[in-house]
């Protein structure tokens, strides 16, 4: 998947570094001579940072999450110890280095759980994960820890700009497992495994009612209910199909799965009671 982080993402370190940054401007800058892990050159906070930062302008992210670290290995008690780690955390996962990412991540979260820049901490946790979300026909662990990520920070940090980006990706999270559920449903169907293929697509009606995936599920339901001899069933699904979703391709073609039966003509003859109350209202109370 691309990356599709905020917009201000890479304005954040400079907004970490702040007044750091005009403090250093002044400053003769002094590189060190090697990256070697194992060579300690000894050199200012000021330095270090600073070449830090000249690598992570430049798209070096590696070379600057080095030099982040070398700040917190020579000078692991000033403030910029802690900053840095926090800003090696972000070279490596603009690197592609998320294992690298989450270790920092979560040191940081531990470490300094009541810092101002947690919530970015948490943020970008959750990113790591989001951008290594995988095409729905493989599996889906990271999709589902991205959906955990995102949603502790909206949980923890509501009102921030990333709760908020949060909650906008956490649309796509889901949208995404219910296209997962979608794919094996489909494959239960084909396979003529027709209970397994009702369980996905109940899943999907109740628990990722907010999805694209929603009117597709409903037409599926009554596709297999159909096929087990349950006409009932499949005329609820139906019917919930038509009142929430009228307008869809899905919606006719159940019309049609129906035998043309109109949608006024199935609610009557089901369990499906006042179509202006079902609309808009919980799915899950009517395909059971």
């Amino acid at each position: 998947m691309p990356k599709n982080a905020t917009t201000n993402l890479l304005t954040l370190p400079r907004r970490i570094a702040g007044s750091l940054l005009v403090a250093m401007i002044t400053l003769v800058l002094s590189a060190c001579s090697s990256t070697d892990e194992n060579e300690y050159i000894e050199q200012s906070v000021y330095e270090i940072y600073s070449q830090a930062i000249i690598f992570l302008d430049a798209g070096r992210y590696v070379d600057a999450s080095l030099f982040f670290d070398e700040v917190e290995r020579q000078h692991p008690y000033s403030v910029w110890a802690t900053k840095a780690k926090l800003m090696s955390a972000y070279g490596h996962y603009h690197a592609g280095q998320f294992d690298d990412a989450l270790t920092r991540l979560d040191r940081f979260i531990s470490v300094h759980p009541g810092n101002r820049d947690v919530a970015y901490a948490y943020y970008l946790k959750a990113l790591c994960y989001y951008e290594q979300i995988a095409d729905v026909r493989r599996d889906q662990e990271m999709t589902q820890k991205a959906m955990e990520g995102l949603q502790d920070v909206i949980t923890r940090f509501p009102t921030s700009p990333y709760g908020r980006d949060a909650r906008l990706k956490l649309d796509l999270t889901l949208d995404h497992l219910a296209g997962k559920e979608m794919e094996v449903g489909r494959f239960y169907i084909n396979q003529r495994h027709f209970l397994a293929a009702i369980n996905r697509f109940k899943n999907v009606a109740e628990n990722y009612n907010t999805t694209s995936h929603v009117p597709e599920a409903l037409y599926r339901l009554s596709e297999a209910f159909t096929a087990l001899g349950l006409p009932e069933e499949a005329r609820k699904s139906a019917a919930v199909l038509g009142y929430n979703f009228p307008g869809t391709n899905w919606y006719s073609d159940a019309y049609a799965l129906l035998g043309g039966e109109t949608i006024s003509q199935i609610a009557a003859e089901s369990d499906v009671k006042d179509a202006q109350n079902v609309k808009g209202t919980s799915l899950d109370n009517n395909i059971r």
